[in-house]
């Protein structure tokens, strides 16, 4: 057997493995994060318009990394009614997106995890949930807007 042909082909493979290795892991994170906010974003403005001329009531929340973000995305999730029609498959890809950021958390963040306080605007949705479409309709409102924020500064992936 001529052995020139599978040192060739031990070559070959070799230079394969390196010319198509796999992007750094944060890129990756960063990447199905991004994908899967702007599928979130699209599915919002597609179901779930707010009334027209409405508003959010305060101002946005702050997000101040990893914790605060998975907070405040389960927090607006539970306040989203399950009455809602089609709102089943928004809940579920809300949490998903979480439940993916929530295993960086405690596989990454441990260590640093302090205790997040539940910021003002969605504190003060909590304290309505007797009024249940509205504070849906504004729930969604609310997730839409930190997937926004999140898009526009990934790099609340970075920190805890």
């Amino acid at each position: 057997m001529d052995y020139s042909i599978v040192a060739i082909l031990f070559s070959l493979l070799h230079v394969l493995n390196v010319g198509t290795a796999a992007p750094l892991p944060v890129e990756v994170e960063k990447a199905k994060v991004e994908r899967m906010a702007k599928q979130l974003i699209v599915k919002l403005n597609k179901d779930f318009q707010g009334p027209p001329g409405r508003t959010l009531t305060s101002p946005a929340d702050n997000l101040d990394g990893l914790s605060s973000i998975v907070m405040v995305l389960e927090g607006y999730n539970n306040l989203i009614s399950e009455n809602f029609n089609g709102v089943s498959q928004v809940k579920s890809e809300i949490s998903s997106l979480t439940g993916y950021l929530d295993q960086r958390v405690k596989g990454s963040c441990s260590k640093h995890l302090t205790k997040t306080s539940v910021p003002g605007p969605l504190q003060e949705l909590q304290s309505r949930k007797a009024f249940i479409h509205t504070v849906s309709i504004e729930a969604l409102m609310r997730v839409k807007q930190v997937l926004n924020q999140l898009l526009k500064n990934m790099d609340h992936l970075k920190t805890c």
